[in-house]
C-alpha cells in the first residue's frame, strides 16, 4: 500500500506550511498557524508533516482547558526551529485537534464496550502518540501503519523522552510504504477472526486511489461490527468526478456510496457538533477534512475462511453418514 507523498526538493529558504489532509503549501510571507519549522535541503515533507500535527497537539496540550493532553508532542519539535505562538491557532489547527479528541474518545468508548475487542489498526503519520498517551485496556495490540522513516526517528524520539506504552499492551509498526501490507499485518499477529477498530488519522494520501487501497484493507480484515474511524481529505470526494468531466458530487452521496461499496456504513460527524459537545466554540473556517465513523457489514476474508471451511466440513460428514445408511 503506497499512500504517501513522495519527497521532493524544496528551497532552503522558503517555509513550508502543512494542514491536517497533508496539502502542501508554500510561503515566505504570512505565518498561517501557531508554529513553523524552517526547511534545510535534507527536510522530508513526510516528517515536516507529521511535525505540522504534533505541533498542533503541543499547541493544544498547553491551553488552560485542553481538549486533551499530549505530553510527548513536543519531543517532536525540539529539533527543527520550531516557533512557538500559541495566540495565533489556525482553522486547521482546531478542526485537526476536535477531531484528535473525536477519534480517542471514539476508539477507548468502543473498546470498553466489547470485552474481545483488542486490536488496534492506526493509519498515521507516524508520529501518533495514542500508543503511549491513551488508557488502553490490558492486551491491547496497536498496529501503527505509517511511512517508516518518520516512525522511526519518532520513536526513537519517544524512546528518549522514556514514552512507554500501557502494561501489558503491544506496540507494532507496519511499514506504510510496503506493497503488501495485509501480509505484513497477519505476519506480525493481526487476526482476522478477532474483532478490531480501525482509525485514520494523518497518513498522507495523494490521490483517490490511496485512500482505495486503504478501504480495500480495512474490508479484508476487519470482522463483521467493526468501527472505522477518522478523517479523510475533503478533495477525495472532487477528484472522481473531475476525471470524468461530471458535475461536483453531493459529499454525503459521495461518502455513502463509495462506502457502501467496499461493505460499510457510513456517518459523517460535523465538527461543528464535535465542537458543542465538548463545550468548544464552533472551529472558523471551512475543513479541509471530512470526519466519519464507519461500521464493517460484511463478514472479514478470514471470516468467510472459516465459514467455507465449517461449511465444507458439514458436506463431507453428510456425504459420510449418507454412504454409512447405504
Amino acid at each position: 500500500m503506497r499512500c504517501f507523498a513522495p519527497a521532493g526538493a524544496v528551497s532552503s529558504s522558503a517555509i513550508l506550511f502543512f494542514s491536517p489532509n497533508n496539502n502542501i503549501f508554500i510561503s515566505r510571507k504570512e505565518k498561517i498557524c501557531g508554529f513553523v519549522a524552517k526547511l534545510s535541503n535534507n527536510n522530508d515533507p513526510l516528517l515536516q508533516s507529521a511535525i505540522n500535527g504534533a505541533s498542533h497537539r503541543f499547541q493544544e496540550t498547553q491551553k488552560p482547558e485542553p481538549l486533551f493532553v499530549d505530553p510527548y508532542a513536543g519531543c517532536f519539535l525540539t529539533d527543527y526551529g520550531v516557533q512557538r505562538d500559541i495566540d495565533r491557532y489556525s482553522s486547521s489547527a482546531s478542526h485537526y485537534c476536535l477531531a484528535t479528541k473525536f477519534i480517542d474518545d471514539k476508539l477507548l468508548d468502543t473498546m470498553t464496550k466489547t470485552d474481545e475487542l483488542r486490536q488496534v489498526v492506526l493509519f498515521t503519520d507516524g508520529m501518533d502518540t495514542r500508543p503511549y498517551r491513551l488508557k488502553w485496556p490490558t492486551s491491547t495490540v496497536m498496529f501503527d501503519v505509517s511511512a517508516e522513516q518518520v516512525y522511526i526517528k519518532a520513536a526513537q524520539k519517544l524512546k528518549d523522552v522514556g514514552a512507554k506504552v500501557p502494561r501489558r499492551c503491544l506496540l507494532v509498526h507496519v511499514p506504510s510504504n510496503s506493497s503488501d501490507t495485509l501480509e505484513i499485518l497477519y505476519r506480525k499477529g493481526f487476526n482476522g477472526n478477532r474483532p478490531s477498530i480501525w482509525a485514520l488519522q494523518g497518513i498522507p494520501m495523494m490521490t483517490l486511489e490511496n485512500f482505495k487501497d486503504i478501504m480495500v484493507l480495512v474490508s479484508s480484515l476487519a470482522t463483521k461490527g467493526c468501527i472505522f474511524v477518522g478523517e479523510l481529505p475533503a478533495w477525495l470526494v472532487d477528484t472522481e468526478s473531475a476525471m470524468k468531466g461530471l458535475e461536483q458530487p453531493n459529499t454525503w452521496n459521495w461518502m455513502d456510496k463509495f462506502f457502501r461499496s467496499n461493505g460499510f456504513r457510513v456517518n459523517i460527524i460535523d465538527y461543528d457538533e464535535v465542537a458543542e459537545n465538548l463545550g468548544r466554540d464552533p472551529p472558523s473556517g471551512d475543513g479541509k477534512n471530512i470526519l466519519f465513523v464507519a461500521e464493517q457489514l460484511r463478514l472479514s476474508d478470514s471470516q468467510m475462511e472459516s465459514w467455507r471451511a465449517q461449511f465444507q466440513r458439514v458436506e463431507e460428514e453428510g456425504d459420510e453418514d449418507g454412504f454409512d445408511e447405504l
